[in-house]
């Protein structure tokens, strides 16, 4: 099984700079090396492979009047030669790449043991090379210059139903590319449209630039690719290739900006950042004297600057978490975090929705993404088990549409309506449902209206999903039939975020 594709992966790329001269090359590679040196990277070294006799039609071969035909023909390697070129950069400590531009030159570098294999922005749609290709069983990388969505799609597509290790690039394939054709708000394309593929940069700017490399590894990017070469007596170097001294300032310039972006995902706060944030939160004071153990309410509390050291702040403070003070507390005195018995119930919230979530995935219910997940305790935490529900609200215009989970075991106090008429289809398992203290069973499949003023009440001794259909939904339209579930404030927690 080939290694994956290295996070970050910087590859330069020789291309025909060797000018078809093997010391060339080779003086190239060790150039490179030295640039690279002290740098926290993987790095690799890619070559172009074209089998001319067949690539180039017999009657153009000898033409100098077509300029690839021209600058291929002058600058070719033999087999020996090439792998003379990749054993100088694994003796470098260069991981191998390679360019194929046809099926017999994927044939070679599978016998040369090439790394990671990269299709050229001209070649990405080449079907008949990329069935070749996939049966390498090689990473491969994808230039996508000039490809159209759709033509992108079909590639992605036919990577992924192979289920081979895949990473596209943005590349513009004009030779420099002007630096207002660098487009770089592509990279943001390609990680929005293909959010499981690694994304990077292939670059052909001049090689003094060094902000498209930045912007590069601010959006995301985390492959990056540059030709290279050197300049000598006998040989010129091109208006897009990079010499050791601007391959130190891109690399530079790339490690800055991983630094400034940092790390992925949700970083946590330095000490330092945190000892700022708390001394500007407002702390907790008791405004009138607590006894011990009684737990602490919004009214008997003070919030305010300065915040001491190991003091609660205002931000400790959610309908979720309860604080106990374990001793006395005078008036004005600070409220500290070592001195309070805490009791978080946002456990309990986390292991509801993984109920919830299980029981979905077991009906077989197909429930929208990104859609707020309402979880009602009608009595508190405590007893969500034996009352409350969970409820998705799916739309809610002139028509309402809700989809209700109801645990195994829970049960929906008795409620009424005057504005909404509502119809209940049950989807999955079963409810002892109660219009007017009058029960009946209903099972997946059944389908009941219950009309304004009805009280109803449900109960599901093995578990359900329920449709509910009906007119819009007012908030205030909810009348339950114990005074006690209007008291509770707090019945309800909503939740965005919950799915996956």
């Amino acid at each position: 099984m080939p290694d994956p594709i290295p996070n970050p992966f910087f590859v330069f790329e020789m291309a025909n700079n060797h000018m078809g001269d093997v010391k060339h090359g080779l003086k190239i590679i060790q150039s490179v090396h030295e640039a690279c040196q002290g740098f926290p990277f993987r790095f690799g070294f890619k070559l172009q492979y074209r089998q001319l006799e067949s690539f180039i039609h017999p009657a153009y071969r000898t033409r100098t009047d077509v300029k690839f035909v021209k600058r291929f023909m002058e600058t070719r390697l033999s087999e020996k030669e090439f792998r003379i070129l990749l054993a100088e950069m694994q003796k470098r400590g260069f991981l191998t790449v390679c360019t194929p531009f046809d099926e017999q030159s994927v044939d070679l570098l599978v016998a040369h043991g090439i790394d990671y294999l990269k299709i050229a922005s001209c070649s990405s749609t080449d079907w008949p090379l990329l069935e070749r290709v996939v049966r390498t069983g090689k990473p491969v990388i994808v230039s996508t210059a000039g490809a159209t969505m759709e033509e992108m799609d079909r590639v992605v597509s036919f990577f992924e139903h192979r289920a081979k290790d895949l990473a596209l690039m943005h590349c513009v394939a004009e030779y420099p590319s002007p630096i207002e054709r660098m487009q770089l708000n592509q990279i943001d394309l390609l990680k929005a449209r293909y959010p499981k593929i690694r994304v990077g940069f292939s670059t052909h700017e001049p090689p003094d630039a060094i902000e498209p490399v930045k912007l590069a590894v601010a959006k995301g990017a985390t492959l990056f690719e540059k030709h290279v070469g050197v300049t000598t007596d006998k040989y010129a170097l091109n208006s897009y290739s990079a010499n050791a001294e601007q391959i130190r300032a891109w690399l530079t310039a790339a490690g800055q900006a991983f630094a400034y972006c940092g790390g992925e995902g949700r970083q946590e706060s330095s000490p330092a950042e945190a000892r700022n944030l708390h001394d500007l939160r407002r702390g907790v004071f008791a405004a009138v004297p607590i006894p011990a153990g009684r737990k602490l309410d919004l009214k008997d509390l003070l919030l305010a600057i300065p915040t001491q050291e190991d003091q609660l702040t205002a931000n400790d403070l959610s309908k979720y978490v309860d604080f106990y003070p374990e001793a006395d507390v005078p008036a004005l005195a600070p409220i500290l975090s070592s001195s309070v018995r805490k009791v978080d119930n946002q456990q309990r919230i986390y292991d509801i929705v993984a109920r919830v979530r299980e029981l979905i995935r077991r009906s077989g219910v197909a429930v929208p993404r990104q859609v707020d997940l309402e979880i009602s305790h009608h009595y508190g935490l405590d007893r969500f088990d034996e009352f409350g529900l969970t409820m998705i609200t799916v739309v809610n215009r002139e028509y309402c549409k809700k989809i209700i989970a109801l645990l195994a075991g829970q049960r929906h106090p008795e409620q009424f309506h005057k504005l909404k008429e509502e119809t209940f289809h049950v989807l999955y398992g079963e409810i002892q449902l109660e219009l007017d203290s009058v029960a009946e069973v209903r099972r997946a499949g059944d389908v009941v209206t219950v009309e304004r003023g009805v009280r109803h009440a449900f109960f599901s001794p093995i578990g359900a999903i329920i449709e509910e259909i009906s007119s819009t939904h007012y908030k205030d339209d909810s009348y339950y039939t114990d005074p006690v579930i209007g008291q509770n404030k707090d019945r309800k927690t909503l939740l965005t975020y919950w799915l996956e």
